[in-house]
């Protein structure tokens, strides 16, 4: 599941006002080369079968099928200057195990 922050809400909706025969925001994640990946936001008529569809503040937002594990958790922002960001989640602590012997 992706967040989408007020700010991108709102840009959104604005894109949506200018383009109201395109819906659905339909986000995807593809890889760019071995070390970079790239984000996609596209304003379509309507959903694919593998879409992961939700439905946030009024808007229909679509997760490419093949894309729905790697955006789990990013955070959609907007910022002006800059545009959109994809924000990854902070990584998680690794679980650490001390071993020590009692000998």
């Amino acid at each position: 599941m992706i967040r989408v922050t007020p700010a991108a809400i709102r840009k959104l909706k604005t894109l949506l006002v200018e383009h109201p025969e395109d819906p659905i925001i339909r986000l995807s994640v593809k890889d760019l080369d071995d070390n970079q990946i790239g984000f996609r936001i596209m304003l379509e008529d309507s959903t694919q079968p593998d879409d992961e569809v939700q439905h946030i503040d009024g808007l229909t937002i679509a997760v490419e099928g093949q894309s729905v594990s790697r955006m789990d958790g990013i955070t959609l922002d907007y910022q002006k200057p800059g545009g959109f960001k994809f924000h990854h989640p902070e990584p998680q602590e690794e679980f650490k195990l001390d071993l020590f012997n009692l000998n």
